[in-house]
Parts: C-alpha cells; sequence; structure tokens
C-alpha cells in the first residue's frame, strides 16, 4: 500500500527485524537524508560528515540505556540501508547534533501544533495535527512509516527517512505533535527526541504516554501535545531540566516554537524566542481553528482546518511555510507536511507538503487496525 505522494514503509516483528525491514524499504531516501545532512552541516559548521558522526557517537549509550529496543531497531535500519550505525544515529539526533556550539548557524525545528476537542471540532470528533515546517531539502526523504510491534500498539508515524519516530498516532488512540523550543542548558548527554517521541507512540496508555515524557532526560528542549481520542488533551514543555504544562481552552489547544507555559529558569534572564513567526503563528492558528466549531459535519470540520492551517500572514514565514527564495538553497524552510488525525474515526490524514495546495490524503491503514485498536471506544 501507499499514499500517491508519500511512500508509506511498513515494518513489522522484533526489533533488528523490523529495522532491516525499513532500511531495505526506504534505502534510497536514507541516502538522501544522508547526502542532504552532509551538506547542511558542512554549510553550517564547515565539519566532514564522518566528523558529524563521531560526535554522534556519544548519544549512543543514553539511547541503549532508555530503549534498547529502538536502538537494535536502529542497528537493522543500518543493515537494511547498507549504511554504517552511527549514520542512523546521526540521522535520529540531527536535532540534538545542531544545539552543539559548533551548530549555532542551523536552526531547530518549527511546527505549529494543535488538538481540537468534542466541544470545538463541530462534528464532535477528536482531532489532533500540525504543519511541520523544517528545511525544504528534506521533502524528498519524508515517509510514512507503519509499525506492528508484539506486545505494543500498532504505530503511524511520519518521518525523515532513518528516524524511529518523529510525529504520529497509535492503535491505542493517542497522538503526539512536536514542536522544537530552543534554548541551551548544561553540556550532560541525553536522550535525543526521535527515541522519546517513539517511547510515547509505543505507549499502551495516557499515563505510560506522559511517563515517556516526564521521566525522560531529554538532551534538548522540546515541545509535546498529547491527545487521547476520549477527549482529553495537555501539552508539555518539556526541558533538560523543569517541565510546563497547559490544558486546552474550550476544547482548543494550539502551541508553535516559543515557551507557552512558563520560561525554564536557565533562560529566563536573557530568553528570547528563537522562531519570531512563531509568536503570531500561534493566534492565527487559534483564530482559524476556532471556525472548526462550527462546522456542519467531518467534510466540513476537515475543509476547516485545513483552511485554518493554510494562512499566509507573514508569508513567506507564515502558518503554511514557503521557502525563502533569498535565502541559500540548503537553509530555506517549508511546511513538509501537514497531518490532520480524527482519532474519532481512526482517519490519518496527510498533505504532503503546503496544506495551501495539497490535499489531505488518507493514509490507507485505518489507525485502530492494529494491537490494542478499539475502535468500539473510540467511536462512544
Amino acid at each position: 500500500m501507499s499514499l500517491t505522494s508519500l511512500p508509506l514503509v511498513e515494518i513489522s516483528g522484533e526489533p533488528r527485524e523490523r529495522g532491516r525491514q525499513y532500511g531495505e524499504q526506504a534505502r534510497e531516501r536514507v541516502h538522501r537524508a544522508l547526502a542532504y545532512y552532509a551538506e547542511a552541516f558542512g554549510h553550517s559548521s564547515g565539519l566532514t560528515w564522518e566528523e558529524v558522526t563521531r560526535r554522534a557517537a556519544r548519544w549512543v549509550e543514553p539511547s541503549r540505556a532508555f530503549a534498547p529496543e529502538l536502538v537494535e531497531e536502529m542497528e537493522g535500519v543500518a543493515e537494511g540501508a547498507g549504511i554504517g550505525f552511527l549514520d542512523v544515529v546521526a540521522l535520529n539526533a540531527r536535532g540534538e547534533i545542531i544545539y552543539d556550539t559548533t551548530f549555532s548557524s542551523m536552526e531547530p525545528d518549527g511546527c505549529t501544533s494543535f488538538a481540537l476537542l468534542e466541544e470545538a471540532s463541530g462534528d464532535g470528533h477528536v482531532y489532533a495535527g500540525q504543519n511541520w515546517d523544517w528545511r525544504s531539502g528534506v521533502a524528498d526523504t519524508v515517509m510514512v512509516l507503519r509499525v506492528v510491534q508484539p506486545g505494543k500498539p500498532t504505530v503511524i508515524t511520519h518521518v525523515e527517512a532513518g528516524q524511529v519516530g518523529r510525529q504520529g498516532a497509535n492503535s491505542a488512540g493517542i497522538a503526539l505533535n512536536a514542536n522544537g523550543l530552543g534554548g541551551r542548558f548544561d553540556e550532560t548527554v541525553g536522550v535525543p527526541q526521535t527515541l522519546i517521541r517513539r517511547r510515547v507512540l509505543d505507549s499502551s496508555n495516557l499515563n505510560e504516554a506522559l511517563e515517556a515524557l516526564t521521566k525522560s532526560r531529554a538532551h534538548i528542549a522540546s515541545n509535546a501535545l498529547i491527545t487521547h481520542r476520549q477527549g482529553f488533551t495537555i501539552d508539555l514543555e518539556t526541558t533538560p531540566g523543569a517541565i510546563g504544562w497547559m490544558y486546552p481552552t474550550d476544547g482548543l489547544l494550539v502551541h508553535g516554537n516559543h515557551y507557552q507555559a512558563f520560561v525554564p529558569p536557565q533562560l529566563a534572564a536573557t530568553y528570547r524566542p528563537g522562531s519570531a513567526d512563531s509568536l503570531f503563528r500561534v493566534p492565527r492558528a487559534e483564530s482559524g481553528l476556532r471556525a472548526v466549531r462550527q462546522a456542519s459535519g467531518t467534510d466540513e470540520a476537515r475543509k476547516r482546518i485545513r483552511q485554518a492551517m493554510s494562512d499566509h500572514l507573514g508569508r513567506p514565514e507564515s502558518l503554511c511555510t514557503h521557502p525563502d527564495e533569498t535565502q541559500p538553497a540548503v537553509r530555506r524552510w517549508a511546511t513538509l507536511l501537514s497531518s490532520c488525525v480524527d482519532l474519532t474515526t481512526g482517519d490519518y490524514l496527510i498533505a504532503a507538503g503546503t496544506p495551501c495546495d495539497h490535499d489531505y490524503e488518507r493514509v490507507p491503514h485505518n489507525l485502530y487496525d492494529g494491537p490494542h485498536g478499539d475502535l468500539t471506544l473510540s467511536l462512544s
């Protein structure tokens, strides 16, 4: 199975075998990802890719201590794609590598995430999604990964090829949307975000998902918006130190790339948002998504969500982000993908690119087709 515009890679079995299947099926895209980051890191730091992977080695042991099964999966990806294990580590820790002082000129991810509960959706459904903004040069590495794994929920996640997790949802009715936050903390080596996010998506229940965030020691700050199909959502601003959180207002919750719940004490005296456009993307998304409440049915609700996420105030650095042609090609940003997951019906919708000119397309699997899937509960 596949989507019209993005590859869908399906993997199953034990960790190393899943990874091998992943690497074999996504080999071409994984190699594209390596080529892009070799160029991007070289442009921002002057380091060769070999020097980058040597630095990435410091995330191996924290990753193994946190999620040994995901390190096995990464080893399998390397085998299947015919690349080195540290190449895969570097792809999974690219956000953490960026925060090394050597890479101070390479910005972290953008993104605008949202959750709409029953009272805010017009059709009584629970929705979660986001515009995923990052370097436009990785657009041809983006893919959808479906993971069927023993003893855990089935996961659907959209990633850059080679990564074990990023944003997505699972058959237990839990969705994760994530945003970079910025700010440098201490030099302690923590767990890469791709592994923490996958651990959230591997969770069978809400408490387990939240503990993956609150009990892990992340290397960098990152925002996590968790939504459950039974009408609950919470946003956690996670850092290597303290964690802040916020709840929805009238069933709507939106988060961008600046601290909205609190400012960590390590940053408070000098904090400035790393993404100035986040300061207007968030209220614009809130304003547009409030209109979903007036939708007369599911088709109209989804249409209004897409319309809200297509906002162009501040273009090119808008909610729906377009490449800035004045920047070097390797540094240009875009909305790589817009997602909208209906946690009530199990429909996982993706616009592969800017939502203003790409329709939402349904992933050819219902979210609840898998272990822990309970469509009856999701529709109650």
